[in-house]
């Protein structure tokens, strides 16, 4: 029989989402969670030992996967938490950060679950859930599999078993009493299935019974409650963060649109030709809904809406941009003709320009500016400003080639 570390429980985090930590606290937690991380993986690592020796092995596999991937998620995020600790060089910054770490949804900085190469497979869903949360999972996983297989099962492990389960079922309590209305009748009737059965083995183990045979199950079954009940809970705050997400971006591109529409009026006002790019109306949308798979629908959408909302706003600014950099460059090239003027230039060609400079300023301070016809004409004064304004070429004494 393998010998494992029984009785792991990860330590209480300290503080919640939102509030600093308190450096001392987060100095213990950060030495607690180190001590419970190895422990946990020496465990692990038996458990799975234990479950390739076991006949029906496969059974175990998807549990397996989904503690070790808790594991490596929880390691990882203990290195951050670490290196944001930095040996207590801390301030209110990273105190604030820490908390962060602590509360904030595991899958937040690892982006969509998915695994690297050669690692196994994370869970759908597993790591939406913050880190005590998933050292909670972890723990009840554990007990699970250590039940299934049968490690240590002595009578002292037994007793610890007994108190884990109790344990298991009062979290559980707590996560029931924080559904919704209409989640609650659902999970209170689960809850009180579990009390039943803990009570029944309870009054068992007192006469003296073996109850090693029902332990394994009812462990299962609460560690699969308290799973699905904390999945749930954070898969609801994802949910209504996304709600409120969708209807602030909602509210920030109806906003956007009437600017966009003004921007639009004035660019078709004062610039031909005008780019012609409809503005999306937000509204056409319909209201933002609240079942989570319209939302997330909801939200694709809206995305679809601000991208267009970019290209039409490029290419309107971009127009009136045009416009005001050609009367800047006709200025420049205008005010520096004068102190470029060729020895001996000719009054027609100095009447020649001044006509062009005319017919290009006229053509861009109109509303709406031609375009077309001041890059034209702008162009042709740059070519005769230069040609008129090139220095002369006289032959060399030598007879060679004018330089």
């Amino acid at each position: 029989m393998i010998s494992a570390t029984h009785g792991t429980t990860a330590p209480t985090a300290p503080g919640r989402l939102g509030q600093p930590l308190v450096a001392q606290d987060a100095l213990r937690y950060l030495e607690a969670l180190g001590a419970w991380r190895d422990a946990r993986k020496a465990e692990l690592d038996a458990i799975d030992e234990a479950a390739l020796g076991a006949a029906d092995g496969a059974t175990y596999t998807s549990d397996l996967l989904l503690s070790m991937a808790l594991w490596k998620a929880v390691a990882d995020r203990h290195d951050l938490l670490v290196a944001t600790w930095d040996s207590g060089r801390v301030g209110a910054t990273e105190l604030a950060r820490l908390s962060t770490l602590v509360w904030g949804r595991l899958d937040a900085l690892r982006g969509p679950a998915s695994s690297s190469a050669g690692a196994a497979p994370v869970p759908a869903g597993a790591l939406a859930v913050s880190l005590p949360e998933a050292c909670r999972l972890s723990d009840a996983l554990a007990a699970s599999l250590r039940a299934r297989l049968g490690i240590d099962p002595s009578e002292a492990d037994q007793q610890a078993r007994l108190r884990a389960l109790r344990a298991s079922v009062e979290r559980v309590r707590d996560l029931v009493d924080r559904e919704p209305a209409q989640h609650h009748a659902a999970a209170s009737s689960l809850l009180e299935r579990l009390d039943s059965r803990i009570a029944d083995v309870l009054a068992k183990a007192r006469r003296g019974a073996d109850v090693g045979g029902l332990l394994g199950p009812l462990e299962q079954d609460a560690a699969r409650a308290e799973r699905d009940l904390i999945v749930g809970a954070s898969n609801r705050r994802a949910d209504a963060h996304d709600e409120a997400r969708a209807r602030a971006l909602r509210s920030e591109l109806e906003a956007r649109g009437a600017a966009l529409r003004d921007l639009a009026a004035r660019c078709v006002a004062q610039v031909a030709p005008a780019p012609r790019f409809a503005v999306p109306d937000v509204s056409a949308l319909g209201p933002v809904p609240t079942d989570p798979a319209a939302v997330d629908a909801y939200l694709v959408r809206l995305d679809a809406v601000g991208r267009a909302m970019t290209m039409a706003q490029d290419a309107y600014a971009s127009a009136l941009s045009e416009r005001d950099e050609l009367r800047m460059t006709l200025g420049a090239y205008a005010a520096t003709a004068a102190h470029r003027r060729a020895p001996g230039g000719s009054a027609q060609a100095d009447a020649d320009l001044v006509e062009l400079r005319r017919r290009a300023g006229e053509a861009l301070d109109r509303e709406p500016a031609d375009l077309v016809r001041g890059r034209a004409l702008l162009a042709a004064y740059v070519a005769y400003l230069g040609s008129t304004t090139q220095q002369p070429k006289h032959p060399r004494p030598d007879g060679g080639t004018p330089s």
